[in-house]
C-alpha cells in the first residue's frame, strides 16, 4: 500500500490496486475563517497551501471516504472538484443524505461488513474529544482496511484515545495506523483529536504497527507541531514506530 499525507486529515490511500482518498479538504490557502475560540484568529483555514494539484490527488480514484462532515474534511473545494458518479462512502445515513444533496450519486453508508471490490472496510468508532463538547463536536468514524495481499491498515478518525480504539486495535491488530494528532481545540473543552498522550497511548496498544500522525498544521486550531511531537517520540524512543509525514510525503508498506 501506499499512504500519501495530502494536508490536515486529506489522505490518499493506494490499497489493493484501488485508490481511495479520504476527508479531502482541497480549499485554496484561507478560503474559509478560522475556526471561532480557538488559537490563531487571525490565520483563514486552510492555513497551509496543498503540495499537490487537485487534479493529481483526484486522478484515477476509486472511491472517497468521508468520515464526517466538518468543513476540514468535506470543502466545497472537494464537493465541486470530484466526480459526481464517483463512489463515496459516509458514515451514516444523514452524512449520506448530505452528500447527496451535494450532487454525488453513488454514496454508500460503511458498515462493519462493507466490501468494496475486494476490499473490506469496517466502520469503527471514534470520539472526537471528551465530555461536553462531544455534543457539539458530533458524530465521527474510521474505518479499517483489510485484503489478504495486503497489511491491514487502520485510519482512525477525528477521535481522541479511548477505550474503542484499543478495542479496534485489539480486534483488528492493525499493521498500520493512522491517526489525526494535531491536539485541536478550542479555548475550551480538552482536546478534539488525539495529542502525544493519545499517540503514546495507541503505540502502547499496538507496538508492531507503524503509525503515522496527520491532521497537523493545517487549520488554525491546531496545539502540537510536528516538531514537538517528533521531539517527544525521541524521548520515548520511539521515532521508528510513529511517521510524521510532512504535507505531500509518501510511505509504502
Amino acid at each position: 500500500m501506499n499512504i500519501t499525507q495530502i494536508r490536515n486529515a486529506t489522505i490518499v490511500v493506494e490499497y489493493a490496486g484501488k485508490k481511495f482518498l479520504i476527508d479531502p479538504m482541497l480549499a485554496d490557502k484561507g478560503t474559509f475563517p478560522p475556526f471561532p475560540n480557538s488559537l490563531r484568529q487571525d490565520q483563514k483555514n486552510p492555513v497551509v497551501s496543498l503540495p499537490l494539484s487537485i487534479e493529481s490527488i483526484i486522478q484515477d480514484l476509486d472511491a472517497v471516504i468521508v468520515t464526517h462532515l466538518h468543513t476540514d474534511h468535506w470543502d466545497d473545494a472537494a464537493k465541486d472538484a470530484l466526480p459526481k458518479e464517483l463512489k463515496v462512502f459516509s458514515q451514516n445515513e444523514e452524512d449520506a443524505e448530505e452528500i447527496g444533496k451535494a450532487g454525488f450519486k453513488n454514496v454508500e453508508v460503511l458498515t462493519n461488513d462493507t466490501v468494496f471490490e475486494g476490499v473490506h472496510l469496517t466502520k469503527t468508532k471514534g470520539e472526537h474529544g471528551r465530555g461536553e463538547i462531544l455534543k457539539m463536536a458530533g458524530l465521527v468514524c474510521g474505518v479499517v482496511f483489510k485484503h489478504e495481499s495486503e497489511q491491514t491498515l487502520y485510519v482512525a478518525g477525528d477521535t481522541v484515545w479511548y477505550g474503542e480504539v484499543s478495542i479496534t486495535i485489539n480486534a483488528y491488530k492493525p499493521e498500520i495506523i493512522v491517526v489525526n494528532a494535531g491536539d485541536n481545540q478550542f479555548l475550551e473543552g480538552g482536546s478534539l483529536v488525539m495529542g502525544k498522550e493519545d499517540v503514546y497511548e495507541v503505540y502502547k496498544a499496538a507496538t508492531n504497527a507503524k503509525i503515522i500522525a496527520v491532521h497537523m498544521e493545517a487549520v488554525n486550531h491546531w496545539t502540537l507541531s510536528r516538531e514537538e511531537l517528533k521531539s517527544f517520540n525521541h524521548e520515548k524512543g520511539i521515532d521508528s514506530n510513529v511517521l510524521v509525514p510532512e504535507d505531500g510525503e509518501t510511505y509504502t508498506f
